[in-house]
């Protein structure tokens, strides 16, 4: 699914209008019912609904809304805040409209504004400003929206939040968003969607279709995309009936230090399930015991330190490394990691402390191969590229290095965000907050570098590692419960991702 911007998404309305073709205010009827539609499903004609209308098409949907509520028997009162004198054509027709239905209904304002009382029984529906705004609110919108936060009301948006804007927030002024209990967007998620600190102001989510041109959508170059289980069906590989270990993929895991033993048993694990025929773990002497017993399937080669890795190894005989889990970032390590990553023959996912050894030594990261795949989670990024105010910054960051470094790097998070050397990033749609435990990443690097040994390229492999790494999560969920979930229960559960994925 792409991730328009806010220009696409009027770029989209436009295209939808010229080639269906339809008028502007046909569209927002359309848009209009299925708002309607969505809020009548949650709330009875017994409750009171107060509508804030603003000047532009968000105003022009919510004013179309309240016609169709009152028509269905609501107790609607609209709120039209027409400061500046000037409507939307739109607006403006879906004004003389609800006139013409109910005059009553509608209050106009101006200059004075008397905020109506907002009740504990009481809607409101927001529909201020849409997609299409650009900088925060200011004035009486900006005490508006404390004051519709400060209300006991339930709270339902239209398309977006007022004062949440579509791309970037790294500047907006967060007191004066509104809080939705509720937002119904229409036709497609917005890119702030997907970042953790705006979704105190969405609350649920319900994505409304609108039938937007299908051909408009596709023609639209987007450089943001959600994954979803049908674009990653059409990528697994057949699996031959008559393969054999040795045609399906020798992995080298170098993870673990004394004491982050299981950062080398999780990756180690993880990398089996993914599918990879062979798998070695190179870890210090003192790990041999809990290697061996924990990962039996595992071929354990002991470096010759006792406690860390402490010298690079050959891998002209591997089809993938893994890199990073566990190792520590002492000055011995560090040279061996740069080393490591410098004579690899084979791709390569360079996670955890190998990205901490990296930030440590920022040169060294021109040694990395092209196509190389990086995990970072948000404080390793920061480590990497410096502080960053919010999750866009931090995202075009980790956008920035991918393109910098001509390599793959996934941001994790709830929506981990792939991004790709040519600037395009593609977020993940599976995972939930049960997977915030300590060795997550770990089995994320086991999975991939199995799929890499399994044959898959580096854009395939972070894809459907990404996927089936949270679509275990989800399962392991709704068995265990969210709370009690730890990376482990991940590789236990990723023999049933798969299955749901070939099935």
């Amino acid at each position: 699914m792409k991730i328009f911007t806010s220009t696409q998404i009027h770029e989209l309305d436009k295209y939808t209008i010229a080639h269906e073709p339809i008028s502007s205010v046909d569209l927002m009827e359309r848009a209009a019912k299925a708002l309607t539609v969505a809020v009548m499903a949650e709330w009875s004609t017994t409750t009171p609904i107060i509508l804030f209308a603003g000047p532009g098409n968000n105003g022009g949907d919510a004013l179309a809304m309240a016609r169709m509520l009152l028509e269905q028997g609501y107790n609607v009162t609209a709120y039209l805040f027409n400061i500046s004198g000037h409507l939307s054509e739109d607006c403006a027709a879906n004004k003389a409209r609800l006139i013409e239905k109910r005059a009553k209904a509608l209050i106009e304002v101006k200059e004075e504004f008397e905020p109506p009382r907002l009740e504990e029984n009481t809607l409101v529906i927001d529909g201020l400003f849409g997609s299409g705004l650009n900088k925060p609110l200011a004035g009486g919108f900006a005490s508006l929206a404390k004051y519709i936060n400060a209300s006991p009301s339930k709270v339902v948006s239209i398309d977006i939040p007022s004062g949440l804007m579509t791309d970037d927030n790294t500047y907006n002024i967060r007191a004066n968003i509104v809080r939705a209990d509720l937002t119904l967007t229409l036709q497609q998620k917005k890119l702030s969607f997907l970042f953790p600190e705006n979704q105190q102001y969405i609350g649920r989510l319900k994505v409304l279709d609108i039938r937007l041109s299908q051909e408009g959508m596709e023609k639209i170059e987007a450089n943001y995309t959600l994954i979803e289980e049908n674009d990653i069906r059409p990528l697994l590989l057949k699996r031959n009936p008559y393969a054999h270990k040795g045609n399906m993929g020798n992995a080298l895991i170098i993870a673990g230090s004394y004491g982050m033993g299981g950062a080398s048993v999780l990756a180690t694990k993880a990398c089996l399930r993914a599918g990879a025929g062979k798998v070695t773990a190179h870890t210090p002497k003192q790990n041999n015991v809990i290697m061996q017993v924990s990962v039996p399937e595992a071929i354990i080669q002991l470096d010759r330190d006792e406690t860390t890795f402490s010298e690079a190894v050959e891998t002209e005989d591997y089809n993938a490394l893994g890199i990073g889990p566990g190792l520590g970032t002492t000055e011995q390590t560090a040279v061996a990691v740069i080393a490591q990553i410098r004579r690899c023959l084979c791709p390569v996912v360079i996670d955890a402390d190998a990205i901490n050894i990296l930030a440590n030594h920022r040169t060294w990261l021109q040694q990395i191969p092209q196509g190389a795949i990086l995990t970072p989670h948000p404080k390793e990024l920061e480590r990497l590229e410096g502080h960053s105010t919010d999750s866009y910054e931090q995202l075009t960051k980790a956008r920035t290095l991918a393109e910098r470094l001509q390599a793959f790097v996934i941001l994790k998070g709830h929506h981990s965000a792939l991004c790709l050397p040519d600037g395009h990033v593609i977020f993940n749609s599976t995972g939930n907050a049960g997977m915030a435990t300590a060795g997550s990443g770990d089995v994320l690097t086991g999975i991939i570098t199995g799929l890499l040994a399994r044959g898959y390229k580096q854009q395939e492999a972070c894809l459907i590692g990404m996927y089936l790494h949270g679509l275990a999560g989800d399962i392991a969920a709704r068995e265990l419960g969210e709370e009690s979930l730890i990376a482990s229960d991940l590789i236990q559960y990723l023999p049933q991702a798969f299955k749901k994925l070939r099935d």
